[in-house]
């Protein structure tokens, strides 16, 4: 098989580095937000909903623009650093008017950074390899998933539950990322990848996207749906009793898995295995919930967040694939930026769905819900997808 471009490993750095530090962050932000600030659950799953909202939003015009531009780096440059810029206003927040902000601000630069970023992937690599590329990029994406988690633990631990300071530490990782994007990551010239799309997003131009990538945006809206932000795992390990100086373990757990799945998983939809990683994506899905619904103990909430991360790694990559080879490649921005549109406004409302649940009638009924849509969402994909 031949190599993957160096870009591309230049871009996984590039996410590793900033996962790191999100992750570090938003490991114990729920924690932040209902112990130091005194949340409620419903105001947790506003804004984790309203920031992936706002981030999904502004991907479809960054996708657009670097399509309009030709030119992907001076886009994804932007988006890392407004991600960068925000990390210091975790630790200096004092309400949640100002979580709202920094998450706010943060996910503008992820919005802003996501869809360019896919397209460059599509743009640089053969399309023999690209289940490969995307499966790989998300694999070290979970690899600073997991190692921003796991410094928290530890930090937490020398701090003595210093939340505050531990916040701090994030701003380092997110700077590395942004100086490595600068110096490493490289793009090819204007090409009929990027730079023909000069008109405006409208109505004419999404209807040359074509039915099947309309498809896949349904699709994915649908996985979603089904799908609540991971601040609630954070929380149901709080729930459980597990020690505040380890909550981070949870997302530790569950990134490590997604790291380890989603390589191979990327090489199985290189080798055609694409609809049974979506069934399989489905049943892991409902398996966590049922765990994590009915879980007593730690050991079972852990289960539960392995499934997850099972379910992730085999669906996060494969969506990536499936975008980039129903889109036109001189729109691969705009069509980037608008399946991850529809999908963003599905977390918002599948996250606003789970506060109210978890306040209203706790959270086993949040998990439990989560399986319920699932399983919708499976027997939609079985009956609208007929194996070929």
């Amino acid at each position: 098989m031949r190599a993957l471009p160096p870009t591309i490993w230049a871009l996984g750095i590039v996410s590793l580095c900033m996962d790191f530090s999100s992750e570090l962050v938003h490991s114990l932000l729920p924690v932040f937000m209902t112990s130091v600030l005194g949340a409620s659950m419903l105001e947790v799953g506003l804004v984790e909903g309203i920031a992936e909202a706002t981030s999904a939003i502004v991907k479809v015009f960054s996708g657009a623009l670097s399509d309009r531009l030709g030119k992907r780096k001076p886009v994804v440059l932007l988006g890392y650093g407004l991600a960068a810029l925000s990390k210091p206003l975790f630790p200096l927040a004092n309400s949640i008017a100002l979580v709202l902000g920094a998450r706010f601000v943060d996910r503008i630069g992820k919005g802003i950074r996501g869809a360019p970023r896919d397209a460059l992937i599509a743009d640089v690599t053969p399309p023999e390899l690209r289940g490969t590329a995307y499966g790989l990029r998300q694999a070290l994406d979970s690899v600073g998933a997991v190692l921003g988690p796991l410094s928290g633990v530890g930090l937490m631990l020398l701090l003595a539950d210093n939340l505050h300071a531990v916040l701090w530490v994030a701003v380092l990782p997110a700077l590395a990322a942004v100086v490595l994007l600068l110096f490493a990551v490289r793009e090819p010239g204007r090409t009929h990848a990027c730079g023909q799309a000069r008109q405006p997003v409208s109505l004419p131009s999404l209807r040359q996207l074509g039915a099947h990538y309309w498809a896949i945006v349904v699709l994915g809206a649908v996985l979603t749906l089904a799908r609540f932000s991971e601040a609630f795992l954070v929380l149901r390990a709080q729930d459980l009793g597990l020690d505040i100086a380890l909550v981070p373990l949870v997302i530790v757990v569950m990134s490590t898995v997604y790291a380890a799945v989603s390589y191979p998983a990327g090489l199985a939809a290189d080798r055609g295995g694409r609809r049974a990683l979506l069934l399989w994506g489905l049943m892991a899905l409902i398996a966590a919930d049922l765990v994590l619904g009915a879980a007593a103990s730690i050991d079972a909430l852990f289960a539960g967040v392995a499934l997850w991360g099972v379910h992730m790694g085999l669906t996060q990559g494969l969506l990536s694939t499936l975008v980039a080879d129903a889109a036109p490649a001189a729109q691969r921005g705009t069509a980037f930026g608008f399946f991850n549109l529809v999908s963003g406004l599905a977390l918002l409302a599948a996250s606003v769905l789970a506060g109210w649940l978890w306040g209203r009638f706790g959270a086993d009924w949040t998990f439990f819900a989560g399986a319920g849509f699932t399983s919708v969402a499976l027997a939609g994909l079985l009956a609208a997808a007929p194996r070929r």
